[in-house]
Formats: C-alpha cells, sequence, structure tokens
C-alpha cells in the first residue's frame, strides 16, 4: 500500500532511522505473535503488551498506524467470542489515536494520533464493524467502542459524521446508550455532542429519537446547575441541537417546554457559593438562552418565531432570573454576570413590550429598593472589570436603540446636582435618581485625574442622545457648576466633556511610555459621544463652537500623529459635522470659516487621508468581518483563565489600544455605517464650500458698466473684449478638465497616493467651474432668444406706423389736392361775375379752410410724433443690448423707414411747389 509505506517514511524521517527501526521491529514481533500465535494465552499477553507500548511512545503509534490496524479491526470482526482479544483490541486502536504529549505543540510537527485517525477513519468496514460492537454485552466492549469513536470524531469529525449516516440505525444505537449505565451514558453524550456539531442531518434524527427528553433528564438527575461536568456535555449537546436550527427550536418549546431550561437558573439554599463546574454549567445554559432569543437563519425563520421565543421566556420569568444573575449577585463570578447581561440586552432589543418591562422592574431589599436600570448604571460606574462594563453597557445600548420613550425618560431626569454633590463619593449615590447618578459620573474623576468613570458614563450618554434630537436640545441645556463663583459661570455639559476630552490627551502623552489604566480608550469613548451629539443636530454644533479653544483643540487632535488612526479619524469626523451641520452666519462659526482653518492648519488632503487611515485600520476592518462568538464546551473552559477578568490581561490588552475589548463595543455596525454615511456628506460639502466664493453677493463685473465720457462705441467694443475673454477661459477650463480626466483614466482612477483628495478637489471644482459657465452661457442663449423676440416685435410695430404714417401722407396730400381744385373753381367764378359783391369773400373762406385743415392736420401729428419718440427710445435700449451680444444693428434695421422718408419728401416738395 501506498499509504503505508507513506507512513513509514514519516516514521523515519520524525524519528530517525535507528529509533524508528527499533520501534517497528519490536511493534512487528508482538503484532505476529497476536496474528500467528497458537497459544491464546500468548496473544493476549502480546495484545496487552502492545497497548502498554503504544500509550507511551509516539515511534509505536507509528508503527501501528502503519501495519497493525488490519490485525486489530480482522480481531473485532472474525473473535467476536474472545472478550479478552476484543478488549485489547479496541484498548489498542484508543491509545493509538489518543495524543501523548498534551501540551502545546508546533504546528509543523507530526501528529501520530492524527495520522492514525485518519488512516483508520479510511478504512470502509472500520465505522459499521465499531457500530456493531455496541450490541456486544460486554460492558468494557461497549465502553473502549464509544472511546474510540469519540477519538476518531475528534480527529476527523466530517468523515466519521458521513460515515455514521450511511450506516442502518447507527445514530440510533448512539442514543440507546443514554438508556445504559452512568460511565458509557456519559461516554456517549460526550460522542454526541461531537457529532452534532454542524451536521443538520444527525442533528434532526438525534431529535427525533428523543434527545430533548434525554437531556433534561439527564440534568435532572444529576442536580442542574450544581451537576458536575456532565450537565455541562448534556448543554453542549442541546446547544449543537438548537444552533441555527428553527425547527428544532420550535420543537423543543412545544414539546416539553422551556420550563426544564429555566429551572437550571434557579439558584437554590446553597447556590450562592459557584463552584468552577457550576459556573461552567451557569453559562451553558445562558448560551441556551442567547440561541433561543437570536433564533435561527432568516431563511427558516420569521420576526414572528422569534417573538415567540422571545414572549414564552418572559412569560416563564427569564427576567427576573437574569437580573438575579447579572446585576443583583454580585457575589457570582464576573462570566456569569457578563453573560446574563448579555442575554438581558438580546431579550428586550426591539422589542417595546420588554423593554417598558425592564424599566418597570426593581432590585434590592426594603429599604434599598431601586430600579434596574439604576442598578446596571452603578454596575458600569463602579465595577473594576472591563468585560462587566462592556456587558452593562450593552443593555443601555439595547434600551436605548430605537426607543424614543426610553430615552426621553432617561434624559427627563439629567437634573444637575450642587457641586458638593456632584464631587461627593460614588458610595453616596443609593439615593440619586438615574439622571443624577449620571451626571455624578460625568463629573466625577475632574479632581483626581481618573477619567475611567466619566468615560464610561459618556459611553451610556451616547446611547441616550442617539438620533433622538428632542434629547439632544435637554442635555445641551445641562450646565455643570465649577467648583467656585469666582471662577465663572456654569459651563454647558459638552464644554465640560471637550475639556475632559483634553485632560484625557495630555495625560497619554505624559505617560505615553507607561501602562495608564483607562486613558487607552477614554478619548475613543468622548468623542464618540461628540460624533452622536452633534449629528443631526445644529443646536450641538453652534454650542460647541462657541468657545474658540474648541476648534483649535481639535485640529490639532486631527493632525497629531502620535494618536492612533482611529482618534485622528474620530476628530476628523467633529470637525466635519461642524461643516455640514452648521446654520451659523458668524464669521468666525461659519461653514466657510471651519473649511477654511482645516484648510490652513491639516490641510485638505491631509484631512480626507484620516478617513481614509481610518477605515483602513484594524480596528475598523475587523468589524467587518462576523464577529462570532464561540460555542461554550469543556474545551474551551479548560481554565477559569478563559472567564475570568484577569486583571494582567487587561494590562496587557490596553498596551495596545487597537486591541482594546472596548472596541468591539463601540464600533458596532450602526456606528461603522454612521461613520461611512457622515464621511461622505462631509467630503461633499467641504468641497461645495471650499468652491465658493466666501461671500455670495451678486456683484456686477467692472467692465459690463460704462464709464463716464465713454462714447458708445468705445463701450461695446469693451464689452466685445470682456465677452471673449469670458469665452476663452471656459475653453481653458474644458480643455483643463478634459487633461485631468484623461490623466485619471491613465492611471487607473484608483491611486492610493496622498495626491489623490487633492487632485479630486481639484477635479471638483473644475467640474462646477464648467457647469457654471455653461449654465452662463445657457441663460445668455436664453435672454438673447427674447431679446429676438422682442426686436421682431418692435420691428413688425415699427412697420405697423410706417404703413398708418404712409396712409395719413396719403390723406393729406388728397386734402391738398381737393384744397387745390377748390381754389382753381373758385378763381374761374371770379373770373366769370367780374368780381360782383354778391358773392362771398372767397379768399377769407380759403384761408379759413385752411386754417381748419392745418389745425387738424397737426394734431394728427403731434400725436404720431409722440409715439414715434416712444417707439424709437425703446428701439435704442434694444440695439445697445444687441449691440452686448454683438449683433448688427445697421443690418437688421436696413430698409426700416426708406419708403416712409420718401413719401414724405414728395410730401413737401409738393408744399414747396404750392
Amino acid at each position: 500500500m501506498n499509504l503505508v509505506s507513506g507512513y513509514k517514511g514519516v516514521v523515519g524521517f520524525v524519528f530517525g532511522s535507528e529509533n524508528s527501526s527499533n520501534a517497528d521491529s519490536y511493534v512487528e514481533r508482538l503484532l505476529d505473535r497476536i496474528s500467528n500465535g497458537k497459544l491464546e494465552e500468548d496473544r493476549r499477553n502480546a495484545i496487552t503488551e502492545l497497548q502498554a507500548v503504544v500509550s507511551e511512545s509516539q515511534a509505536s503509534q507509528l508503527s501501528i498506524g502503519a501495519t497493525g490496524f488490519p490485525i486489530m479491526l480482522s480481531i473485532l470482526k472474525k473473535e467476536r467470542d474472545d472478550v479478552e482479544m476484543v478488549r485489547g483490541a479496541l484498548e489498542t486502536l484508543v491509545s493509538a489515536l489518543t495524543p501523548i504529549n498534551h501540551g502545546k505543540v508546533s504546528s509543523n510537527e507530526v501528529h501520530p494520533a492524527l495520522m492514525n485517525a485518519d488512516l483508520l477513519s479510511r478504512e470502509a468496514e472500520s465505522i459499521p464493524l465499531l457500530l456493531s460492537l455496541l450490541e456486544e454485552d460486554d460492558f468494557y466492549v461497549r465502553y473502549y467502542t464509544l472511546q474510540l469513536l469519540t477519538a476518531l470524531v475528534t480527529n476527523s469529525p466530517q468523515r466519521l459524521q458521513e460515515a455514521i449516516l450511511t450506516v442502518p440505525r447507527g445514530i440510533t444505537r448512539l442514543m440507546d446508550m443514554l438508556m445504559d449505565r452512568e460511565v458509557i451514558r456519559n461516554e456517549a453524550i460526550l460522542l454526541l455532542t461531537h457529532l452534532t456539531r454542524e451536521a443538520g442531518e444527525i442533528q434532526k434524527i438525534v431529535v427525533f429519537e428523543g434527545a430533548f427528553e434525554k437531556i433534561f433528564s439527564v440534568i435532572k438527575e444529576e442536580g442542574n446547575s450544581d451537576g458536575g461536568v456532565v450537565v455541562q456535555d448534556c448543554l453542549e449537546l442541546l446547544n449543537n441541537l438548537l444552533r441555527n436550527d428553527a425547527s428544532n427550536q420550535v420543537l423543543l418549546r412545544e414539546t416539553i417546554g422551556l420550563d426544564p431550561l429555566i429551572s437550571i437558573l434557579m439558584l437554590r439554599g446553597s447556590a450562592y457559593s459557584f463552584t468552577q463546574q457550576k459556573t461552567f454549567n451557569l453559562l451553558s445554559t445562558l448560551e441556551t438562552i442567547k440561541l433561543l432569543i437570536k433564533g435561527g437563519p432568516e431563511a427558516n425563520s420569521g420576526k414572528d418565531y422569534k417573538e415567540t421565543n422571545k414572549t414564552t421566556l418572559v412569560q416563564k420569568k427569564v427576567l427576573d432570573h437574569l437580573l438575579i444573575l447579572g446585576v443583583e449577585s454580585q457575589w457570582a463570578p464576573v462570566a456569569v454576570r457578563c453573560a446574563a447581561m448579555q442575554c438581558i440586552g438580546d431579550l428586550i432589543a426591539g422589542d417595546s413590550k420588554n423593554l417598558d418591562l425592564l424599566a418597570s422592574k426593581f432590585l434590592g431589599e426594603e429599604p434599598q429598593v431601586e430600579p434596574a436600570l439604576n442598578s446596571i448604571l452603578r454596575i458600569i460606574l463602579r465595577t473594576s472589570s472591563m468585560q462587566e462594563f462592556i456587558a452593562a453597557d450593552y443593555v443601555f445600548k439595547s434600551f436605548c436603540e430605537k426607543n424614543v420613550d426610553g430615552q426621553s425618560m432617561l434624559a427627563s431626569t439629567l437634573i444637575p446636582q450642587p457641586y458638593s454633590m456632584n464631587h461627593a463619593p460614588l458610595e453616596e449615590d443609593v439615593s440619586m435618581s438615574f439622571g443624577s447618578m449620571l451626571l455624578h459620573g460625568l463629573t466625577l474623576g475632574e479632581n483626581d485625574g481618573d477619567l475611567e468613570i466619566c468615560c464610561r458614563a459618556a459611553s451610556v450618554l451616547s446611547h441616550i442622545l442617539k438620533d433622538n434630537l428632542p434629547c439632544k436640545e435637554k442635555v445641551l441645556r445641562i450646565e455643570i457648576e465649577v467648583p467656585m463663583q469666582t471662577l465663572g459661570a456654569p459651563e454647558p455639559l459638552m464644554h465640560r466633556m471637550v475639556k475632559y476630552l483634553a485632560v484625557a490627551s495630555s495625560m497619554k502623552q505624559k505617560d505615553r511610555n507607561s501602562t495608564t489604566s483607562g486613558n487607552s480608550y477614554v478619548q475613543v469613548i468622548i468623542l464618540k459621544l461628540l460624533v452622536t451629539w452633534l449629528e443631526g443636530c445644529p443646536s450641538a454644533v453652534h454650542c460647541f463652537l462657541d468657545a474658540r479653544p474648541h476648534l483649535t483643540y481639535l485640529l490639532e487632535l486631527a493632525s497629531n500623529l502620535s494618536e492612533t488612526s482611529c482618534v485622528r479619524g474620530f476628530a476628523a469626523l467633529v470637525l466635519g459635522e461642524c461643516v455640514i451641520y452648521n446654520k451659523s452666519n458668524d464669521s468666525g462659526k461659519s461653514a466657510y470659516a471651519i473649511v477654511d482653518a482645516i484648510s490652513q492648519k491639516v490641510g485638505l488632503s491631509s484631512y480626507f487621508l484620516k478617513f481614509d487611515e481610518m477605515q483602513k485600520s484594524f480596528v475598523f476592518a475587523s468589524v467587518d468581518s462576523v464577529r462570532m462568538s464561540k460555542s461554550f464546551s469543556r474545551f474551551s473552559a479548560a481554565s477559569m483563565a478563559d472567564i475570568e477578568d484577569v486583571a494582567d490581561e487587561n494590562e496587557s490588552l490596553e498596551k495596545n489600544d487597537l486591541d482594546h475589548p472596548i472596541f468591539s463595543s463601540i464600533l458596532d455596525s450602526y456606528f461603522v455605517n454612521l461613520v461611512k454615511r457622515l464621511e461622505a456628506n462631509i467630503r461633499e460639502q467641504i468641497v461645495e464650500v471650499y468652491s465658493q466664493p466666501k461671500i455670495k453677493v451678486a456683484v456686477v463685473p467692472a467692465e459690463l458698466v460704462q464709464r463716464s465720457g465713454e462714447s458708445d462705441g468705445d463701450y461695446i467694443n469693451r464689452l466685445k473684449e470682456f465677452v471673449e475673454k469670458q469665452s476663452s477661459e471656459i475653453q481653458d477650463l474644458l480643455v483643463r478638465n478634459s487633461t485631468l480626466a484623461e490623466d485619471l483614466v491613465k492611471t487607473g482612477g484608483g491611486s492610493n497616493s496622498q495626491s489623490e483628495p487633492s487632485d479630486r478637489l481639484q477635479m471638483e471644482r473644475l467640474r462646477r467651474d464648467l457647469q457654471e459657465a455653461s449654465q452662463r452661457l445657457e441663460a445668455l442663449k436664453t435672454e438673447k432668444a427674447k431679446i429676438d423676440l422682442d426686436a421682431t416685435m418692435y420691428r413688425d410695430l415699427a412697420t405697423k406706423t410706417e404703413a398708418d404714417l404712409r396712409s395719413l401722407s396719403d390723406a393729406y396730400n388728397s386734402l391738398e389736392q381737393a384744397n387745390f381744385q377748390l381754389e382753381n373753381e373758385v378763381k374761374a367764378l371770379k373770373r366769370g361775375v367780374g368780381g360782383s359783391s354778391i358773392f362771398p369773400d372767397v379768399e377769407a373762406i380759403k384761408a379759413e379752410a385752411r386754417e381748419e385743415a392745418q389745425k387738424e392736420s397737426e394734431g394728427e401729428l403731434n400725436d404720431l410724433l409722440v409715439c414715434l419718440g416712444q417707439e424709437q427710445s425703446k428701439v435704442e435700449r434694444l440695439s445697445a443690448r444687441l449691440l452686448e451680444l454683438g449683433e448688427d444693428v445697421d443690418k437688421l434695421l436696413e430698409g426700416v423707414g426708406d419708403d416712409v422718408g420718401i413719401g414724405g419728401d414728395d410730401g413737401e416738395d409738393e408744399e414747396d411747389d404750392e
């Protein structure tokens, strides 16, 4: 066999040729006695010696893996009647699959037990053969068989899971072992625990075989949470069956119910003494509660299904038990308290009824009764455990999430206390309201320089303010008294928080080379509070900018290379919010002033890089990966160090700011999405503000105003030069924009160099200039079209006026001709009568008629001249405007009025002749 020869080669490579050959020869002699021996006693002695050698020597483990497995399997198959030989073969196989060195080994080292498990699992008939041995009557045969199967599934889980599914009634035989003697039952539970991990088909069969009833029966028999490791194994098996499986969760809820599970959480009699195993049992039970609250995958379960789980748990008073374990029982281990509070947070998240239920809960005994939320806040402010603070903070985060009424209720209790109360010891806060206790915590560490309590209270305040504008406005009006009246008037709470931020920075700078308790995350929490507070609240921005040093300090913090990329990025976010939510018109507080300060102190390119550095940092990169909570098992709970909040561990974490556990709580998916949304808005708004003039006042360029003493011709020529200059600048912008676009395409459009934000800003400005120029050209074209329309209308009006004048002139000429004929007739009559006196004075009549005609004609002419004067002024203004647009006015008016002029000359000639 190639596989066998390969194993032999590995033996020689790892242990040396001499050692491996000695081990091979000895193992071969023992195997030869077992397979070819004639005396039964000698064969039994040989298999006993072989088991002892294999259990002590890695070289022997490799040797038997290469040559001895077929012989052992042959004994199990053909010598069932010889119980001693079967026991020996099974025990030898278990030893071959059990690691000898339990300490840590390097990844490059060969693991004989793992190699043997892989080799045995590849044997086609090994798994069916072993499952058949479970039906044997001998106790040790069944026990060693279960141990061997457990060793196989530990080292080769997937292959064994697939193999068992192919064996008829394979899972059923394992489930039958749960009804066997205690030792075998416990081994079977451990085996099923391994088999049901991430194996949906096996899980369904196990549940169908009545696993829930058997599991809780064993737990009750062992003493619930006071039981031993068997209870932990049962709960781990239960969790495997419920994890990501909606149908199994429904089956558990609707068959045996959740009462057996809740009873495990009940503390009885001397339950206030927590052993290590009891801690493990409670942690496993709390994990089961969490699985039921979270539900299965969305594809297999809906919101109603999860709500039903929550409703059933609440009906079983699970919230009361969780509050006792997590909040009221301060003697419970830290890990249990943390897990219980995390379950409380999951239970109330997004559930209005459960939110109201928690708000109505009271803890303690008379006269020390107080609301449960006050007790949880006191844990946040008092605990020395970072993990407990994170768990308690998660409760408030879940309570305030999309709970406007709850936020308003908590904010309504924020009433400032006198200076003496604010700086009293924390132990004296028993009778305080929630808000007074929170303000107490916000100002407690001012004197002694310990800002850890302050930043924890700031984290709670950020939850209260999140997405709630009325609460933000209300908290803005809170003022904190100063130690002495002579030091000034009370200052707003926001100003006090910025002051603490500066103090934390200075303390961190002083203790740069030493471990400073709390200061590694104080800045981040206070900055997160400011980011949450300013978001969508112009009043908060105005309050922040009321103190000029605030802006100066944030500019220094954003550009301080000694700070982490996360701190610099958060400071840049606060500066950006002062731009996008700025409604001030003051010269020193306007959005333009903030952008100008950023440009001068930090530089826009460097400022935009702060966001990129923050997004690429380890902190934000770790948020993108799915944070899956590890399932609790006897292997993950090998030592109390895994669940205890050890001080040494906290100190080592604080040496590296980015690894601090608080970041996993602060940088949740909601806040990361908020940061990304704010970054996009900040980039857009800063580019827009920076591209616009400081004062948006419509100013007419000097070139468009006619100078005193300037002739119309010179003015028109200067206007033409101005328009040509504007057109030339627009063309230059087009060329520059095209060049930049080509360069961007050539570089791939995605350079990570530091000039990228600057190029992007310049491109944005050029694009906006081009857009404005295009809009101005469109406006000019529209105005020109309107002027052309007006010119056409006035041209038509002038034509109509000319026609009227022509008709009037014709009438006047006709009148003159009629008058001339009358005069000729009068002269003829005079000659005919010889000057008889009986006729009237014709000359007098003629003079009177001429005078009347002249008066009538002059009146009509005066009216026409007035109309013509008005039209002439309009035509002059239109001509000036057409000249501005570059139109030839003389060409437009060519031919207009020629006919009228000719007609008028003829009339005058006739009058002269007359």
